[in-house]
């Protein structure tokens, strides 16, 4: 079996897709969402990070680094600082993983997904951004009897999305525009291939949820709603419009990254704003719901 990297196996979770489910974070993704909630998830590459709550300030930390007089220098989160670190206050995000090392995660809770209808989720990060690593564990779920979801960004070559994708019983589709100028501003790529993507799965599989990000002055403009919603609105295969609103809690670990905000003054949406969204997709005979928890 192969092996991928992966930033968290969270159990016990609830807001990726139906019942109880283990949501498998994988690392590396082609966007480069502003208001991403796991930045962590962003580069491919294993990330050092501090969480300075904890720190005591011993150096035990230099002393491990490998490579520079202090762990800031020429980096190559080699985890050593974090081994030597007495109060948790080094870690690495990121690591390397087999397919047997996850599913043996995975089946952990198998009672759950029985008596729930949950299963495995696959996210990120981008999911796509590891095709064969995807692939086998899609794969090893499926010979468990393991439902499973994937949730992408569908920003992925449309030949591997639509075999991927068409292994899981369940895909999360995240949508963040429809005009390809301001996905741009947003994401760092354009919204066009994202969803073309959309259109030629949701012939190709049966059950798809739409997951939209609401992020205030980003993606709340009604215009753009309308025009995705009259787009999409005789697709069959999509079951579901989620609307997430934006949280701040991705500031919190990018500051454990040293890394600074990624926007200023970012709110959450409105309730108002929130219920007009709903409105526009359930206008167009969606099943449209304001939260990620089921």
């Amino acid at each position: 079996m192969g092996s991928g990297t992966i930033f968290n196996i969270q159990r016990y979770s609830t807001q990726d897709g139906p019942g109880i489910r283990t949501t498998v974070f994988f690392k590396g993704c082609p966007l480069n969402c502003a208001w991403c909630h796991n930045p962590e998830g962003i580069s491919a590459a294993c990330e050092r990070a501090l969480h300075e709550e904890r720190c005591i300030h011993c150096r035990a930390c230099e002393e491990a680094c490998p490579v520079a007089s202090t762990p800031t220098e020429d980096c190559r989160s080699c985890g050593q600082c974090a081994k030597a670190c007495p109060s948790g206050a080094r870690s690495i995000f990121g690591k390397q993983a087999t397919t047997k090392e996850v599913m043996a995660e995975i089946v952990k809770d198998r009672i759950f997904y029985d008596q729930s209808g949950g299963g495995a989720t696959f996210s990120g990060g981008e999911p796509m951004a590891q095709p064969q690593f995807l692939g086998e564990l899609l794969s090893a779920c499926k010979n468990a009897g393991i439902s499973t979801a994937l949730d992408t960004c569908g920003y992925a070559d449309m030949k591997d999305l639509l075999n991927l994708a068409c292994q899981a019983d369940l895909v999360l589709y995240d949508l963040k525009g429809h005009d390809d100028a301001r996905h741009i501003a947003n994401t760092g790529a354009p919204a066009a291939p994202i969803l073309n993507n959309l259109e030629k799965l949701s012939q190709a599989h049966s059950c798809i949820w739409i997951r939209l990000p609401i992020v205030q002055g980003r993606t709340d403009d009604i215009c753009e709603m309308e025009s995705l919603a009259q787009r999409f609105c005789k697709l069959k295969s999509i079951k579901r419009v989620v609307l997430l609103p934006y949280h701040s809690m991705g500031d919190a670990k990018l500051k454990k990254l040293g890394a600074p905000p990624r926007m200023e003054s970012a709110m959450a949406p409105s309730p108002q704003t929130l219920n007009a969204i709903s409105e526009i997709w359930k206008r167009r005979g969606f099943d449209a719901h304001i939260g990620a928890k089921q």
